[in-house]
């Protein structure tokens, strides 16, 4: 079976599935998204888990998705699959001229400098009404940041390097430094000074990992399952010494944390 039959049958499976079954009968484009969501998170982990079988099959739930959310559409008589794989054929064309284009000068040969041709072609393309149109607001913070500052870097309002972005995330951190007045009682509102600094830090993390072709989404979840692993690791080998680890004081935590970040 080649890639368009099975392409086919799988539109065909989205039909029938919708007309018969009970649950997807009552899905709105309100209630599939958030599933949507969650199988782009499960790509992602599997991709950075360089597992190659749990990619291919949450690729497969993926691809379901747009096949659902097509079908969706279609009910609506605002489009339909083929609709969706002709714009984006369209589109990947309109946005690499430097391989489909006949003009010579719109060849590039490095990565950077199709990065800065994708974002002018898509101010040219999209008519965009403002520096930060259509920034989707339901982005995960980390992402939406890095998303306006895209949007600003577009239009030349960016250091212009990383050095430039690590000075401002010191003056940031100095100026956070500078609000907090002792320590906070827990489970209090915090000073509305101290936490819109810390959000400029934030910010400026964020600036600098663009700077740096870090994505600070995936490495910040990196660094939290680092920690998780390693705080499990140190309560194993606590337990290998016949003590209990979070009943230890923090002095000891600490040393068998040191311990298991060896290791792990």
């Amino acid at each position: 079976m080649g890639l368009a039959d099975a392409l086919v049958e799988l539109q065909q499976l989205t039909e029938r599935l919708r007309r018969e079954c009970p649950w997807d009968r009552e899905q709105t484009v309100r209630t599939i998204v958030p599933h949507t969501v969650e199988e782009a998170y499960e790509v992602a982990d599997a991709g950075l888990a360089g597992d190659d079988a749990k990619l291919l099959d949450e690729l497969g739930d993926l691809l379901f998705q747009s096949y659902f959310l097509a079908l969706l559409l279609s009910e609506r008589g605002a489009g339909d699959l083929e609709q969706v794989a002709r714009a984006i054929h369209a589109k990947l064309v309109a946005r690499h001229p430097h391989v489909f284009g006949a003009d010579a000068s719109a060849r590039v040969t490095t990565a950077g400098r199709v990065r800065e041709n994708w974002e002018r072609l898509k101010v040219e393309q999209e008519a965009r009404e403002g520096v930060f149109h259509h920034v989707p607001e339901a982005l995960p913070a980390l992402l939406y940041a890095r998303k306006v500052q895209r949007r600003a870097a577009a239009v030349g309002f960016d250091y212009p390097e990383a050095a430039g972005a690590l000075s401002d995330l010191d003056a940031e951190l100095a100026e956070l430094r500078a609000e907090i007045r002792g320590e906070p009682e827990p489970e209090h509102e915090p000073d509305p000074r101290v936490a819109a600094e810390l959000g400029d830090v934030l910010f400026a993390c964020v600036n600098v990992a663009r700077r740096l072709n870090v994505d600070p989404e995936l490495e910040l979840r990196a660094a939290s399952a680092r920690f998780r692993a390693r705080v499990e690791e140190a309560e194993r080998l606590a337990a290998a010494d016949g003590r209990t680890w979070t009943e230890l004081p923090l002095d000891e935590q600490d040393a068998y944390f040191d311990c298991a970040k060896e290791s792990t």
